[in-house]
């Protein structure tokens, strides 16, 4: 195995384990702000594995957070793992907001390259795209 197929496995690793998380703080923002959190599609590699062994640490690769009725404000998807350059992105649906996070070691998620993307800050997204969607809390 080459040194660089050893990096970029280490950076998807990275990258997919920091979904989960991202995962997780939108489940607990749903809790929270009495929204829905919603899978929205698995991975294709989950999907048509057949008789290979599944891999990744969930089979989640894109999930919203929903109101009441169950119209998206956020949306959030992961690269599958054929993708060259891997991202995590967060959308609001019929909106121009969108970014894109990628992970840099030593830094973990980054939007845009500068700000961290972590709890607090997906937290304030979520709270924009609710505005946005005009969704009162």
């Amino acid at each position: 195995m080459s040194v660089a197929h050893l990096i970029n496995h280490h950076h998807d690793e990275m990258l997919y384990d920091a979904w989960v998380q991202v995962l997780e703080w939108m489940r607990q923002y749903a809790a929270e702000k009495g929204v829905r959190f919603e899978k929205e599609s698995d991975f294709p590699d989950f999907i048509y594995r057949m008789e290979r062994p599944y891999e990744l640490p969930t089979t989640i690769m894109a999930a919203s957070l929903s109101d009441e009725a169950g119209e998206p404000f956020l949306i959030a998807s992961v690269s599958p793992r054929h993708a060259e350059m891997k991202r995590i992105e967060l959308r609001v649906p019929g909106a121009m907001l969108h970014w894109h996070a990628h992970w840099e070691d030593g830094r973990g998620l980054v939007i845009g390259g500068k700000l961290p993307l972590d709890k607090v800050r997906l937290y304030q997204l979520a709270d924009r795209a609710r505005e946005a969607k005009g969704i009162r809390s």
